[in-house]
C-alpha cells in the first residue's frame, strides 16, 4: 500500500512541504500521496488576508493577523526561495521590502508553478488527530466547511505547518473592563486609518509593537505610547512617540506606568504576541512551547522525538522565515523517504539539549540571526535543497539591523543584493512613508503613478 502524509496546513510552511515533495518527483522519485488540509480558502497562510476578525462566516476562529498597508519588515533578499527567485516570478528585480500583496503573490507563485494545488483541501480544517500504536497509522479527522461533513483519513505520517501567529496571547490589566475606548489585539488590527488623530497605546516591544505603532504614525495618529516589560525598543522615534515602562492600570482614558507617568489615551492596542495552538492534537503528540528560538522535542527543529513519525514545520521563533521552511521541510521529506536514518530517541534528545544550552547564551538580536542561520545551513548541508550563501544572508540581517538603527521610520526605503542571483534590487520608486498605496500593482508600477492595469508575471 502507497504511503500516505498528512500535511496541516497550506501556508509558507506547508506550501514548502508540498514543493519539497514535488521536487523530488519531479527527479524521478516515487512519494507517499500528499493531502494539505487548510482551513482558509486559498493558500498563502497569514500572508493570504481578510478583512474579517474573529469568527468567519462559517464560525471559525479567523487565521489571518495581517492587516492593510503591511509591509515586509525585513529584506526580501533574506526570505527568498533558492528555487524560485524573485526574479524568476515577477520578470526582473524588485525592491527589497514588498507589501503584503506582492509577497503572498510571490508564495503562490512557486507552489502554482509546481501543480500541487491538486493536493490542497481547501476550507477544511482538522478537528482530531489520534495515533494507534497497533496500526502505527495516524487518524486524521477533518471539516468540509462548505458541506458541513466530517471525515476520518489514515495516514502514516503527519505534518504540523499550522503556523503559530494567529492565536492571539490577550493579557488583561487592571481597568480595561471599565476604559472607555477601544482595546483590541494585533491579530485584529486591521486599518491604521481608524486610528487616525487619535493617542494610541501599544503594549509590548517586539516586531508588531514596532510595526503598528509605525503604521498608526504614518496614517496620521496624534501620539502612540508604547509600553514595555523589560526594556524598551530604543529606536529614535518621532517627536509623538514616547517609550514607557510596563502599564499599571487604566482609569476612564488615563493609562498608568511603573514608573509613576500617565497619559490620556483613545485606544490600547495589545502587541503581546501569538500562543503557539494545535486542539486538534492529544498531549502526547502536541508541541507545548513558548515562542523560542529552540522548541524542545524537536530533533532537528522537525521530529518529534517521542513519535518520529510526526512533524512540526516553522515552530521556532523566527528571523529566517520561508528559506528555513523550505530547509525543514526538505529535511521532513527524506525523513519520510528513508533518506534519513533517526537516532535512537536519546540520541535525539542529546541534540536538541545542545542546541538549547546554545539558545540560553544568546545575548542579542544578532546572536540570534547567527544561530538561527547555522541551524539553516545544517539542514541544507543534509538534503538536496539548493545551497545559498547563509552566511550571505546573516549580513543582510546586520544591514538591516543597523538600518533600523540609523532610521526606524526609513529603513525601508534600502535596497540590498539578491543573495539567490546576485543582482542589486532597486530602490523603490516611493519612499515607505510617502507610499500610500499598498496594491500590488502599485507596488511594480515602476513610475509611481497611480497603475491602471495588472501586471503579468514570469511563472
Amino acid at each position: 500500500m502507497k504511503k500516505r502524509v498528512a500535511v496541516i496546513g497550506a501556508g509558507p510552511s506547508g506550501t514548502a512541504v508540498l514543493r519539497a515533495f514535488q521536487s523530488a518527483a519531479a527527479k524521478g522519485a516515487e512519494i507517499p500521496e500528499v493531502v494539505c488540509y487548510e482551513k482558509q480558502d486559498d493558500w498563502g497562510g497569514l500572508w493570504n488576508y481578510s478583512w474579517r476578525t474573529g469568527l468567519d462566516e462559517f464560525g471559525e476562529p479567523v487565521h489571518c493577523s495581517m492587516y492593510r498597508y503591511l509591509w515586509s519588515n525585513g529584506p526580501k533578499e533574506c526570505l527568498e526561495f533558492a528555487d524560485y527567485t524573485f526574479d524568476e516570478h515577477f520578470g526582473r528585480p524588485i525592491a527589497s521590502y514588498p507589501p503584503r500583496a506582492v509577497l503572498w503573490d510571490y508564495i503562490k507563485g512557486r507552489v502554482e508553478k509546481a501543480g500541487v494545488r491538486g493536493w490542497v483541501r481547501f476550507r477544511t480544517p482538522v478537528r482530531e488527530i489520534e495515533y494507534s500504536e497497533k496500526t502505527g497509522r495516524f487518524t486524521v479527522t477533518a471539516h468540509d466547511l462548505v458541506n458541513d461533513q466530517l471525515s476520518s483519513e489514515e495516514f502514516d505520517h503527519v505534518v504540523v505547518a499550522s503556523g503559530h501567529f494567529s492565536v492571539p496571547n490577550v493579557p488583561e490589566f487592571p481597568g480595561f473592563r471599565t476604559f472607555n475606548g477601544r482595546i483590541l489585539h494585533s491579530h485584529d488590527f486591521r486599518d491604521a486609518v481608524e486610528f487616525k488623530g487619535k493617542d494610541i497605546l501599544i503594549i509590548g516591544r517586539s516586531y508588531s509593537a514596532e510595526d503598528v505603532g509605525s503604521q498608526c504614525y504614518k496614517y496620521g495618529a496624534k501620539s502612540i505610547t508604547s509600553s514595555y516589560r523589560s526594556r524598551p525598543m530604543g529606536f529614535k522615534w518621532p517627536a509623538n512617540w514616547e517609550e514607557k515602562p510596563l502599564l499599571q492600570r487604566v482609569e476612564n482614558k488615563t493609562a498608568h506606568f511603573k514608573d509613576g507617568s500617565s497619559k490620556e489615551v483613545d485606544a490600547i492596542i495589545l502587541c503581546t504576541g501569538y500562543l503557539h495552538h494545535f486542539p486538534f492534537l492529544p498531549d502526547d503528540l502536541r508541541l507545548k512551547t513558548a515562542n523560542r528560538m529552540w522548541p524542545l522535542d524537536l530533533y532537528r527543529g522537525v521530529v518529534w522525538e517521542r513519535n518520529p513519525k510526526l512533524h512540526y514545520i516553522g515552530m521556532q521563533d523566527q528571523f529566517y522565515t520561508f528559506n528555513m521552511f523550505d530547509a525543514q521541510a526538505w529535511y521532513s521529506r527524506d525523513v519520510i523517504l528513508g533518506r534519513q536514518k533517526l537516532p535512537a530517541l536519546a540520541e535525539m534528545q542529546k541534540n536538541s539539549a545542545a542546541w538549547r544550552a546554545r539558545e540560553e547564551t544568546l545575548e542579542d538580536a544578532e546572536d540570534a540571526i547567527w544561530f538561527q542561520g547555522d541551524y539553516v545551513k545544517e539542514l541544507i548541508d543534509l538534503t538536496d535543497y539548493p545551497t545559498f550563501d547563509v552566511e550571505a544572508v546573516n549580513k543582510t540581517f546586520m544591514e538591516w539591523e543597523h538600518h533600523k538603527a540609523e532610521n526606524i521610520m526609513g529603513f525601508r526605503d534600502n535596497a540590498y543584493k539578491s543573495i539567490m542571483t546576485g543582482k542589486m534590487s532597486p530602490k523603490h520608486h516611493t519612499p515607505w512613508l510617502k507610499a500610500m498605496d499598498d496594491s500590488l500593482e502599485s507596488y511594480l508600477n515602476e513610475s509611481g503613478a497611480p497603475a491602471q492595469k495588472s501586471f503579468a508575471k514570469a511563472k
